[in-house]
């Protein structure tokens, strides 16, 4: 009889883990903004959260991007993983709006930042101490705030954190997990590549204007996701307290970043590497969601792939592989919270 019970258990647990697996496949996605204070200034600062809902799709232009989105939809009931999304210098994580939403489709919650003073809108943090630091800073920030909101954080998990990083957003997501930036590495990279013009515009020296800060990490991440990232400050030793899995992307023809120095060298120093796709023929802003007539006509220049390069494509094994990645190293809130519930019933 005890052994009956338990396969029956057993069949009942995994058609309930076959049938949420499905579920999330095919939620819609809602999205939310979220405003909280800068711990740099404690002036206001925004971030947009995607999630899964059961609201009817809609596409709505948010700062030019054509988003899958539905704002403040309904949210899907369930617990779900949340990964927060670090955007590249001067840049927007609107910019990744396809693999925030597919991964919202999928189960989890994707928490876009806009970093003060370093964004398409301002720059006035370029080049300084209280960017490279504070930009991990602000990504802590917004995890909390994101756990404290009203509307969404009864269905986050808040033990299943993950960070997105793209170009600098990659450096933010290796402070926030563990890595001290060396600032003599930039300044050595600047004397021997000098030609580097988008690293070494101050010539290798940051702006010291907080000398109060330095690097923090927050044990909340669990694990990474890194996009032709920004690496130059790190050497082995500066990598050795990460000890979270890192699913690992670049481009072969990144006209921007050196990858032998950027994610070539993170790929071979950092810990626990799960994975490293290196794209042939792919530049650094194949990471950016495909463009759409109006993009393609304003900014061209982020928008133009080298002949070959399929960034429809690209963008849809980025987001499963990001599925899979971020459901396996994070684990799976909504499968565990229902075989523990059915286990109580029983």
């Amino acid at each position: 009889m005890m052994r009956l019970c338990a396969v029956m258990m057993i069949g009942l647990l995994s058609s309930l883990i076959s049938v949420q697996a499905s579920e999330r496949q095919n939620w819609n996605v809602g999205f939310h903004e979220l405003t909280f204070l800068d711990p740099l200034d404690s002036r206001p600062m925004h971030a947009y959260a995607f999630y899964p809902s059961t609201d009817p799709d809609k596409i709505t232009r948010v700062q030019g991007y054509p988003i899958e989105a539905t704002e403040d939809a309904t949210v899907a009931m369930g617990r779900f993983p949340m990964l927060m999304l670090s955007h590249g210098n001067t840049g927007t994580p609107l910019a990744q709006h396809d693999i925030a939403t597919s991964l919202a489709r999928r189960g989890f919650v994707v928490v876009a930042v806009f970093h003060p003073g370093d964004n398409y809108l301002d720059h006035s943090r370029l080049g300084s101490l209280s960017n490279l630091y504070g930009r991990p800073m602000q990504i802590s920030e917004a995890i909390s705030a994101a756990l404290l909101d009203p509307m969404l954080s009864p269905y986050i998990s808040a033990r299943r954190v993950g960070v997105i990083g793209y170009s600098a957003g990659g450096e933010t997501a290796l402070i926030l997990a563990g890595a001290k930036p060396d600032l003599q590495r930039l300044r050595n990279y600047c004397l021997q590549r000098p030609q580097d013009i988008d690293a070494c515009k101050t010539q290798g020296e940051l702006l010291a204007d907080r000398d109060d800060l330095h690097a923090q990490a927050d044990p909340r991440v669990g694990a990474l996701m890194l996009m032709a990232p920004l690496g130059l400050m790190f050497g082995r030793h500066t990598l050795s307290d990460i000890h979270v899995p890192v699913l690992l992307y670049s481009g072969d023809g990144d006209e921007i970043l050196a990858i032998d120095k950027n994610a070539e060298a993170l790929a071979s120093k950092l810990p626990e590497v799960t994975d490293f796709k290196l794209l042939a023929g792919a530049g650094h802003f194949v990471f950016m969601a495909p463009c759409d007539d109006m993009q393609r006509a304003t900014t061209p220049g982020l928008c133009t792939d080298a002949m070959g390069v399929d960034r429809e494509d690209i963008h849809r094994n980025l987001s499963n592989d990001a599925v899979e990645f971020f459901g396996t190293a994070l684990g799976s809130p909504m499968n565990t919270a229902g075989m523990q519930t059915a286990l109580h019933r029983q």
